[in-house]
């Protein structure tokens, strides 16, 4: 199965959205193979967000993913990034669709909940930055067989 980096954001832990948001992706039948809190700073950020760090906006980026800890996850599924961008929404609450967790839950571009690898070589990359590998889980659970066919894990 395939495997994916999630942040939840300070603007999903301040508003008191972590149990809707995990409980939408347990819902949908995706696998929580690790998760932790942590306190980000500017250094992890300025590696995560290299493609960001010349913009202008790069402080305000740091000001809000620094305003308190986050939750760091890593799902597991059968094509979990697509699935899961697609559960996200586009980056922009405002404009992003009804049934999304942006869309449902957000209205801005930048203070957007949540972080979603996008692309399955990125997640390989992005959980190697925040996880150590004996915080990832690879097991089975028992309600595999309920979600998928045996021939599509």
């Amino acid at each position: 199965m395939e495997r994916t980096l999630v942040i939840l954001k300070p603007s999903c832990i301040e508003r008191g959205l972590i149990g809707e948001v995990i409980g939408r992706i347990e819902k949908r039948g995706l696998v929580i193979g690790g998760i932790k809190m942590m306190q980000l700073e500017e250094g992890i950020l300025r590696e995560h967000y290299s493609h960001l760090v010349d913009k202008p906006f790069f402080p305000s980026i740091v000001a809000s993913m620094t305003a308190c800890p986050v939750i760091v996850m890593c799902l597991r599924g059968v094509d979990v990034v697509r699935v899961f961008r697609e559960m996200t929404g586009v980056t922009n609450g405002r404009k992003a669709a009804p049934g999304t967790l942006r869309g449902d839950f957000c209205m801005s571009g930048s203070l957007n909940i949540i972080h979603a690898s996008d692309s399955v070589e990125n997640a390989e990359i992005e959980l190697a930055r925040f996880f150590k590998p004996e915080e990832l889980f690879d097991y089975m659970p028992a309600t595999l067989p309920f979600i998928y066919e045996k021939d599509e894990y």
